[in-house]
């Protein structure tokens, strides 16, 4: 076979190395195409490392995503092999997180979600990085938005699911404990890689952080469970999450099909074109049903169609079409908050009026103590389920004083715990009908959290049937402030242009 030159390309300046390669930008002569070129010097490379350099080749050829740095080339002459990379202009996210030495949560989430879109491709192609780390995730910067793209397959290789391996493969920091402690791992093993690296961009060091390799082994041989600052402050999703990854129990860490589907991550909403198109379908839907006076639902499109132009309008590279996306967002985020206001102010008419009535002939039911204006409200179904609240005394009995839905009462009053989540529940409903959204949303979570165990539970058929729907109905309210949220919280950064959250989806 004769031997391919690279005289096509200028090689320019160094941009790093690694074990057995040296990285150069380099520019195609004929087009002026800058590229990455990765050169290895054949008189260096073990049988181990050609055969990694071959595995990466054979990989890099077949994958083929947005989120993964494209191989457009391999080359070689006497002395060298070179692998021809797409460019990636920004660095990698190591250098990026000592820049800013920690990464605000927005701009972590949405890293996360590019690396868990590459890996999922890779998972439909059976392909575990095994190598995961900052400094392998390359960034590309177009009018001040960042796409991050896995990088450096040298040690990656085909697993599936129920395969193991053997080899010691990976960087100390970032390697799962079962790969260092066990004769075999799975692809799991990259999740625990995703953890460190997720916890190294909120709070500026990997977890098992250590002045030398001795301290570092000794650390991951302890089996000590990773503790997770308090300052500074995330979501208890994202807690959630990372405490799901850094499990040091391969059996007990999060799986990828989990991992693919968490709530935090939220994959379905990311920014393409199919979503795109249900976002427009979804604001058309609410403005339909605006006019025929169908509010509830309208309300609810709207905020459905939030949850998809909030990320697209975030990944979009080109400044002017940017502002248009966020002028338009910023007229669903109105229409979608003057729904709220005027389906409250509807229900406090109509919680008056059944005021006004005799006792005797009407008996309040508990929505009528504050039903919520900031989720699926629809008046004519509102008097079937209960929301409100006052304080002192059980739960238990506070419940029966109000006389919810009956399998309810009779559920709450043997078990104090779901009349509290009962009652957190109620108070949320109450904090989102007046505007407080972000202590709405935190009462929906520990409502949410006390009942949701007890679906779970060998319960009389009747009662979970009212319960689950108690359930569903505080989900669907908690996911439309949060994209009530997302929408405010977009429009704040980009009025103060203190937008740190440069990253995006492309």
């Amino acid at each position: 076979m004769s031997e391919a030159k690279i005289t096509e390309y200028k090689l320019l300046e160094r941009l790093g190395s690694g074990t057995y390669a040296i990285v150069y930008r380099a520019m195609k002569k004929t087009t002026k195409e800058i590229l990455a070129v990765k050169v290895m010097a054949k008189s260096k490379l073990s049988c181990t490392a050609m055969d990694n350099i071959i595995s990466e080749i054979s990989l890099l050829k077949k994958l083929k995503h947005r989120h993964i740095v494209e191989m457009r080339d391999f080359l070689w002459d006497e002395e060298n092999i070179y692998i021809l990379m797409e460019y990636c202009d920004a660095g990698n996210l190591s250098s990026y997180i000592r820049q800013h030495r920690t990464l605000d949560e927005g701009t972590c989430k949405r890293f996360l979600q590019q690396l868990a879109l590459a890996l999922r491709y890779m998972r439909q192609h059976d392909v575990s990085h095994l190598d995961l780390k900052p400094a392998n995730l390359l960034l590309t910067r177009a009018s001040g938005t960042y796409v991050l793209k896995v990088g450096d397959f040298g040690f990656a290789q085909r697993l599936k699911l129920n395969q193991e391996n053997t080899a010691v493969k990976g960087s100390p920091l970032y390697m799962a404990p079962e790969i260092l402690l066990n004769s075999s791992y799975g692809p799991t093993a990259d999740l625990w890689s995703v953890g460190v690296i997720l916890y190294e961009c909120l709070f500026g060091r990997a977890p098992y952080s250590s002045t030398s390799l001795h301290e570092l082994a000794e650390r991951i041989h302890r089996n000590d469970p990773i503790a997770i600052p308090c300052r500074p402050p995330i979501s208890t999703d994202c807690r959630q999450l990372l405490v799901s990854l850094l499990q040091r129990d391969p059996g007990r860490r999060i799986s990828f099909e989990k991992f693919f589907d968490d709530p935090y991550l939220d994959l379905a909403h990311v920014a393409c074109e199919e979503n795109l198109e249900k976002a427009i379908a979804l604001i058309n839907r609410a403005i339909e049903m605006e006019q025929r006076q169908e509010l509830a639902g309208a309300y609810r499109a709207y905020c459905q169609g939030l949850q998809y132009f909030v990320p697209i309008t975030r990944a979009e590279p080109d400044a002017g079409k940017r502002q248009l996306l966020r002028q338009r967002v910023l007229t669903y985020l109105n229409r979608a908050e003057a729904l709220k206001q005027h389906i409250y102010a509807t229900t406090q008419t109509e919680r008056q009026q059944q005021q006004d009535v005799p006792a005797t002939s009407v008996m309040k039911r508990p929505d009528e103590q504050g039903r919520s204006g900031a989720g699926n409200i629809n008046s004519s179904s509102s008097s079937k389920e209960g929301t409100g609240g006052d304080g002192g005394g059980r739960a238990s009995d506070k419940l029966a004083e109000k006389a919810p839905e009956p399998g309810i009462a009779e559920l709450a009053r043997d078990n104090e715990a779901i009349a509290r989540g009962l009652e957190i529940g109620w108070q949320a409903a109450k904090e989102a009908s007046e505007n407080k959204l972000d202590a709405a949303l935190d009462s929906y979570t520990s409502a949410l959290s006390l009942l949701i165990p007890v679906l779970h539970q060998d319960i009389p058929a009747g009662q979970k049937r009212v319960l689950r729907q108690r359930v569903v109905q505080w989900m669907e309210e908690a996911e439309q402030i949060k994209s009530i949220r997302s929408a405010q919280i977009m429009q704040e950064m980009e009025s103060t242009e203190a937008n740190h959250y440069g990253c995006t989806l492309q």
